[in-house]
């Protein structure tokens, strides 16, 4: 294996790669619910180590002991300088794929055209956004099969402040060829025909592969897709939010996804008071009266998320929740809204602004402004005013005036609304 670091024509080699890979990204892929679910895992673990802080601490990461995701993880060191990270750790499943071994110790050991340089060729995003950054493509492996991918990288820090570590989490599938996809297809659905249809026992994605397929005839060849209660939503809720939060593109369309899973996940809690009140306790979260939807959105999104996001998505929800949307129906709604989710916030705030309380002063000078008047003194007035405050006292046939009191504005303001009262 060549050990000598990466030069010129391999920097222009990877610029190609990455050029095709930017070219295959917006393609569907057909990578099954684990993988797509792995970089969400992950992302949890990640925020599960927050702990209130900026990044985790790289002292509470053990990728050795994850044995979910730490056999296709792994770990760079920064302290000796970004240009060339240490890495500290790489898990058996990815250092089997990319035939290598223990003794490759830094990224530019790392051989071109392997899924290990996949991962490790983003780490500079990191710094840059200083946050997750997903992504997912696929490319020409080493054994010349196309092979799709789904990673996420996530920074950790040893004194809470800055970025010197950096996590990757990678999952892959290889595909065959077309002819041999094309022959095992055949192979399948020759057997599929051949095979009694059982009855139903699954519902259909209205908008996945199954679509336009009745619900009679739709055949339950995998476990259901639908969420069955608060927990499987959730989770749905907590992928899209983090490929939202994670996606390097941070695109409107994936942030009008999340939005929707979490709006229908919050719907969801109507319905089960206690699953929902057992989830919060087993987040550290309680139910706000005010903001009822701010725990739904922390759940999703993380306790951690930026607390203005927080209360724009909770305003955002309730305002689709007063308006009745129905689920699974939120990012139509946001589509149409004008002004976006900054438009709907604006509506919402409107909404729960208190009416202004009247004006008693206006109130009382109009009442007696319409009344007749008692009497007409032939003083003139000093101040540029709609009412003077005069001081008398009783006289023989009536009320002897002996002084006006001018140019206090709070004093005028109490007389007339007394004398209105």
């Amino acid at each position: 294996m060549d050990m000598a670091p990466r030069g010129l024509s391999d920097r222009n080699e990877r610029r190609r790669e990455d050029e095709d890979d930017a070219a295959m990204t917006e393609r569907p892929l057909d990578i099954g619910t684990d993988e797509r679910r792995m970089h969400v895992r992950a992302y949890n673990h990640w925020v599960s180590l927050l702990q209130g802080r900026a990044y985790p601490s790289i002292e509470d990461l053990d990728p050795g002991n994850i044995a979910d995701f730490g056999p296709h993880s792994v770990l760079l060191d920064f302290t000796g300088g970004i240009e060339d990270p240490a890495i500290r750790y790489l898990g058996a499943a990815l250092r089997e794929e990319c035939g290598v071994d223990g003794s490759i110790t830094h990224i530019a050991q790392v051989p071109s055209r392997s899924l290990l340089s996949r991962l490790t060729d983003h780490y500079l995003q990191i710094i840059a956004n200083r946050a997750p950054i997903g992504f997912e493509a696929e490319f020409i492996g080493q054994r010349g099969h196309n092979t799709l991918y789904r990673g996420i990288l996530m920074p950790f820090s040893s004194d809470e402040d800055t970025i010197d570590f950096i996590y990757g989490v990678i999952n892959w599938k290889e595909l065959v060829d077309a002819e041999t996809q094309a022959r095992l297809a055949a192979e399948v659905e020759e057997s599929r025909r051949a095979v009694p249809r059982p009855s139903p026992t699954a519902p259909v994605w209205a908008d996945g592969p199954s679509a336009g397929i009745s619900q009679e005839a739709a055949e339950p060849k995998a476990p259901a897709l639908l969420p069955s209660g608060l927990s499987d939503r959730l989770m749905l809720a907590r992928e899209s939010a983090a490929a939202a939060r994670a996606s390097d593109t941070r695109s409107r369309a994936a942030l009008y996804r999340a939005l929707a899973r979490a709006y229908d996940f919050a719907r969801a809690t109507e319905a089960d008071e206690d699953g929902y009140v057992a989830i919060l306790d087993s987040a550290g979260l309680k139910r706000q009266e005010r903001a009822p939807m701010t725990p739904a959105v922390k759940l999703v999104f993380g306790a951690d998320y930026d607390k203005t996001r927080v209360t724009e998505f909770a305003a955002v929800l309730a305002h689709a929740r007063r308006n009745d949307v129905p689920e699974g129906e939120l990012d139509g709604f946001l589509d149409s809204a004008e002004g976006g989710i900054k438009g709907i916030v604006k509506a919402e705030r409107a909404l729960r602004r208190p009416a202004k309380k009247p004006d008693i002063f206006a109130r009382a000078a109009e009442e007696l402004r319409e009344r007749p008047p008692l009497a007409h003194v032939p003083i003139r007035a000093v101040d540029d005013c709609d009412f003077v405050v005069l001081v008398a006292r009783p006289g023989e046939d009536g009320l002897d005036i002996v002084a006006t009191v001018p140019g206090d504005r709070a004093l005028i303001e109490r007389a007339v609304k007394k004398a209105a009262a």
